[in-house]
């Protein structure tokens, strides 16, 4: 192999903890791991893949699964969504991985989903996004719009009031969100005076703000995403628009924006997420505590809920391997579907059998001095929308991403 294949193939390998070195006696299993580790969108992927070899250490530490080791198979996407195609197909057919966890986008998703169910390789995506994908071969460990933006906006409503102008980046997710969040401020009362969309490459807002301005709503919603999008954040506080008009949003903070920024500039935004740093219970001290004994304290600031939903992911998908008997692709799916559950950073994670999306509890979040404060907690919110077009029950063999109408 070429050493840059190799490179990308075999990076950041784990090695087994003094608890985990031992003979083992059966094969390794094998878990894929493809993200953006450099390029635009690494300031998601690389602590997702710390949280990889986080969880996978942890579960090596502990015996493995079924006396077998854990064995990452590590793949680098450059923020490239051709090569998402080209590694989810080599993890399936050349690596012969028995799951892969990735994607960051909803593009990147929808760049593997194909492949991996055509050649019956598991695949999890941590990540909150739009919501409405139905494939039995999938499983979705991140937020949906149901779950955050339900309870995001009427919080918002309640201290700001009812006229909204949102700001989203131009793909689908983008698109998507954005229907949902007029969706939630009409059904509580309001009104969205504008909707911006934006490619991902954009970065000068002087036009956008002055829009904003003119239209006079009562508070912005971003929807923006990634480094570029970041420039709207500390352009808006640099035109004095802080101060004056509030915002929400539904993508600051998944990628730890909100540390880069000065608390100037992000001091007040509102968030709905499953995880903050903040929260207090025993799960989330013990992985903040590990997360530093392995990576550095300094490397704690890194942490965010995208590298949390990895974690949560492997660790639920590991819990589906035990209760199997086997890390074989249907005797897991199976084993997922009965409704399991785990208790992770984030708080209790249970699969819901129908949409193959999880029960999460959300956290309303307010930014202070580069910290994600808890506000307001909602338990087990269910993820309605894509249950509203989703039944793997009575339709197993849907492979659908479905744009939900709202």
């Amino acid at each position: 192999m070429k050493r840059r294949t190799f490179l990308q193939t075999t990076a950041a390998v784990p090695l087994l903890s003094a608890a985990g070195r031992r003979a083992w006696s059966q094969a390794p299993i094998k878990l894929g791991s493809i993200h953006d580790l450099s390029g635009l969108f690494d300031i998601y992927g690389k602590p997702m893949q710390d949280a990889v070899t986080l969880a996978v250490e942890e579960i090596n530490a502990e015996g493995g699964l079924l006396g077998r080791p854990i064995e990452p198979v590590v793949y680098d996407t450059q923020s490239n969504m051709a090569l998402y195609t080209q590694y989810a197909q080599q993890a399936a057919l050349q690596d012969r991985v028995d799951v892969v966890h990735g994607g960051i986008l909803s593009s990147s998703r929808e760049a593997m989903r194909p492949a991996l169910r055509r050649f019956n390789t598991l695949y999890f995506y941590n990540t909150q996004y739009e919501g409405g994908v139905c494939d039995r071969n999938v499983f979705c460990t991140g937020v949906t719009p149901a779950q955050s933006v339900e309870a995001l906006i009427p919080y918002a409503m309640e201290q700001w009031g009812n006229k909204v102008y949102v700001l989203a980046a131009d793909y689908n997710y983008g698109q998507i969100i954005s229907d949902w969040v007029k969706y939630y401020v009409q059904e509580n009362g309001g009104e969205i005076v504008s909707t911006d969309f934006f490619p991902l490459d954009v970065s000068d807002f002087g036009s956008t703000i002055t829009r904003v301005q003119q239209a006079e709503p009562d508070f912005l919603v971003s929807a923006l995403v990634g480094g570029a999008h970041l420039s709207f954040y500390r352009q808006w506080a640099a035109a004095g628009m802080k101060d004056r008009i509030p915002m929400a949003s539904t993508t600051l903070g998944v990628g730890n924006e909100h540390v880069v920024l000065t608390p100037e500039e992000g001091n007040g935004i509102l968030l709905a997420y499953n995880y903050s740093k903040q929260l207090d219970n025993p799960e989330n001290q013990a992985f903040l505590a590990a997360w530093a004994e392995r990576f550095g304290e300094d490397s704690v600031a890194s942490v965010h809920e995208l590298a949390v939903a990895t974690y949560q992911g492997i660790k639920l998908w590991a819990e589906g391997v035990r209760l199997a008997g086997s890390a074989e692709r249907m005797a897991v799916i199976e084993a997922l579907e009965t409704g399991i559950s785990i208790q992770g950073p984030g708080g209790q994670i249970t699969v819901d059998p129908k949409t193959h999306h999880c029960i999460l509890d959300v956290h309303v979040l307010e930014v202070q001095d580069q910290e994600l404060k808890v506000v307001k907690e909602f338990p087990q919110q269910f993820p309605r929308d894509t249950a509203a077009v989703c039944d793997l029950e009575a339709n197993p063999d849907d492979n659908t991403q479905y744009e939900i109408e709202v």
